[in-house]
């Protein structure tokens, strides 16, 4: 039987195409599609068991209904009819009660298909639901990129190959991005440098020529010291910057007067050595390319830290250079507008909106009106919420109506009243594209749904009956869906292959050779690079780039670590939390810690440790590591609450604060100290 074609609905910026090999209602092996230009017939060790992911006894069949107590996972099964019943009679209780903006939707990427994701939009917009704030990934690094760029799109990761200067910064691209490395050996080949930014060494580390650690937060002070380097060696392309760019003026006199690489290494504690080297190898460099990750996303002022990077290239002309630009997303939204999915237009009238980040204090302030109602799909916030105490205890709730509709019983669900069966992506039609490249790829199921999961269109589709929705939009199949997006008249699907789409296979954006000057123009208002964006005044921010160090808080002074916490190898944040064979790979529970720290706390390499600060504990296994420096630990992995010792994760010690700008999450903005266990 011929393998079939698929795609990796991971959040991943490298959407990999899949070839399944299907035999009756079985996958029985999912390997890499040889034929996928960005990708090319390799996958992470997480996708190469997603068969094992896909028949796990684990999956969850039918809907259950919670017979014990919150928490005990003690659920008996029940029809769906009695599912869909039981939840719209709740929702209309709560409605009558106290509006439908009691009702509260979170969802997020747990699959990243632009029909399965989005499905639910429609439904609760007619509703008239609370709205979610979906920010805890990179919201703070697209509004800082649009600080400078606008809409533009980022540089072609395939275009690496003929860099001669590679940053990558902030990104362990061997753990999350593992498809970029072929091109950046490429380019290694054939001469070009490798040097990583990076706030601690990581598998990364090993591909890169040089490594340097930087303080976390201080991205932007470092960016601007190799700027006044740039500037005042006249490493720069006058004519790039007449032609293409706004503001440099103000940003000459800015630099010049307050970045010296003496000024920066006082900031930052990088030396002024370093600063210079660094700016210089830059200005030097024929194309260079800088790949920035979500890393510094995750800081306090994570949005100037986009900000600033994405002025580098313009100040060496690097967008026009073959080889050269920057890469923080595709940033292909364009091509394929999801409104005609989630249908705004729906909404009777604006509904209040909901941080997704402070999911635990909305649960259990008494805001006006008090969510009463949680409708929890490809999402696991008990796990990956930041303040997981404030969570649990709001999922803890007698009063709290939670529907989870999942494939496994995550924590989240273990919380619910109902839980749904949901398929995975070979049981359901979907469409893809990707924030690593610029390719899109349509995907029919090619499997059937373990007993009678369904997708999240079907529930939206019956739940959208129940409640007697009229509109046609609420009788539409996946596909009709999918078609209904490729169907929108973007420059970005002009000239595809529409045939070669059809038949599963990946298909390029009509992005050109230079994304970023598709269109001759950079994608902002003037048309230019914005050194100076005036319009940031309006908003009480900077107009133009700036450092300003981040200042403790009265609740963190006591604890002097500086948490990071990241993906993990093996984890891909929470999704295959709840997979033994994973959970053996990844290892127990670990915390990262310098080794001069753990002289001074006493602690071993291999020693169970306690990890704490105002919000909470955790318990991790010490990992004593020249890799981090003194002053940061690390962990890396969001694992299953119920699946470590004490029932704890790192984000017990995340707070569910927002960044400067956009209310991003602050993922690598924490503090806590660290103990040996008694």
């Amino acid at each position: 039987m011929p393998l079939l074609p698929s795609v990796c609905p991971l959040d991943c910026p490298d959407a990999c195409g899949l070839l399944l090999d299907v035999e009756g209602n079985k996958v029985l092996s999912c390997q890499g599609d040889p034929d996928h230009p960005f990708t090319r017939g390799f996958l992470c060790g997480k996708m190469g068991r997603f068969p094992e992911h896909l028949h796990s006894p684990e999956r969850l069949t039918r809907p259950l209904r919670r017979i014990g107590p919150k928490g005990t996972a003690a659920f008996a099964p029940i029809s769906w009819d009695e599912a869909i019943d039981t939840i719209v009679r709740r929702f209309q209780a709560v409605i009558d009660e106290s509006g439908a903006e009691a009702i509260l939707p979170y969802s997020y990427a747990g699959t990243m298909g632009l029909v399965q994701r989005n499905s639910g939009h429609a439904f609760f917009h007619r509703l008239g639901a609370s709205r979610l704030k979906r920010t805890i990934c990179a919201t703070t690094a697209d509004v800082g990129w649009s600080m400078t760029l606008g809409d533009t799109m980022g540089s072609d990761i395939e275009g690496m190959v003929d860099a001669d200067l590679i940053l990558i910064w902030g990104m362990n691209v061997a753990s999350t991005h593992i498809h970029l490395l072929p091109f950046l050996q490429e380019a290694r080949k054939k001469g070009a440098q490798v040097i990583q930014v990076d706030c601690y060494k990581n598998r990364t580390s090993a591909v890169a020529d040089r490594v340097i650690l930087i303080p976390p937060g201080t991205d932007t002070a470092l960016a601007l010291g190799m700027m006044h380097v740039l500037i005042s060696e006249d490493c720069l392309d006058h004519a790039f910057i007449a032609e293409h760019t706004a503001g440099y003026e103000a940003l000459k006199e800015k630099v010049l007067r307050d970045y010296a690489p003496e000024q920066v290494e006082a900031m930052t504690g990088i030396t002024a050595s370093t600063v210079t080297e660094l700016g210089r190898a830059y200005g030097a460099a024929r194309a260079p390319f800088i790949r920035v990750g979500n890393g510094p996303n995750r800081q306090w002022d994570g949005a100037m830290i986009y900000r600033t990077l994405a002025c580098l290239p313009g100040l060496v002309g690097a967008f026009a250079k073959k080889g050269g630009g920057i890469h923080a997303s595709s940033n292909t939204g364009q091509a394929l507008p999801t409104a005609v999915v989630t249908r705004d237009d729906l909404q009777p009238k604006p509904a209040r909106e909901i941080n997704m980040i402070e999911l635990g204090r909305a649960l259990l302030e008494r805001r006006d009106p008090p969510i009463q109602a949680l409708y929890v799909y490809h999402a696991n916030p008990a796990a990956v919420a930041p303040e997981s105490e404030k969570v649990l205890q709001g999922l803890l709730r007698p009063d709290l109506f939670t529907v989870v509709h999942e494939q496994v019983l995550t924590d989240t669900a273990r919380y619910a009243d109902l839980v749904l069966p949901a398929t995975a992506a070979p049981e359901h039609a979907d469409l893809y594209r990707s924030y690593g490249h610029f390719y899109i790829q349509r995907a029919r199921p090619v499997a059937p749904p373990p007993g009678e999961a369904k997708s999240n269109l079907e529930v939206f589709t019956l739940l959208a009956t129940a409640f007697g929705f009229g509109e046609a939009h609420f009788q539409k199949t996946a596909d009709d869906l999918i078609d209904d997006l490729l169907a929108q008249p973007t420059p970005l699907l002009e000239g595809i292959d529409r045939a070669a789409l059809a038949a599963g296979r990946a298909v390029r954006l009509n992005v050109g050779d230079n994304p970023p000057l598709r269109f001759g123009r950079f994608q902002t208002e003037s048309g230019r690079l914005m050194f100076e964006n005036p319009a940031l005044a309006e908003r009480g921010y900077p107009t133009l780039p700036e450092y300003r160090a981040r200042v403790k808080d009265m609740t963190e002074r006591p604890y002097p670590l500086r948490l990071l916490a990241n993906p993990g190898h093996h984890l891909l944040n929470s999704t295959f939390g709840g997979a033994s064979e994973t959970e053996r790979r990844e290892g127990p529970q670990q915390i990262r810690i310098a080794e001069a720290d753990a002289a001074e706390r006493q602690i071993v390499d291999g020693a169970t440790v306690r990890a704490f600060n105002a919000l909470g504990e955790a318990f991790f296994q010490a990992r004593v590591t020249a890799d981090v420096p003194a002053g940061v630990v690390v962990v890396e992995g969001v694992r299953w609450q119920s699946r470590v010792p004490g029932g704890k994760n790192v984000n017990h010690l995340t707070a569910g604060k927002g960044t400067r700008l956009a209310g991003g999450s602050s993922f690598n903005d924490n503090y806590v100290e660290i103990a040996l266990k008694q």
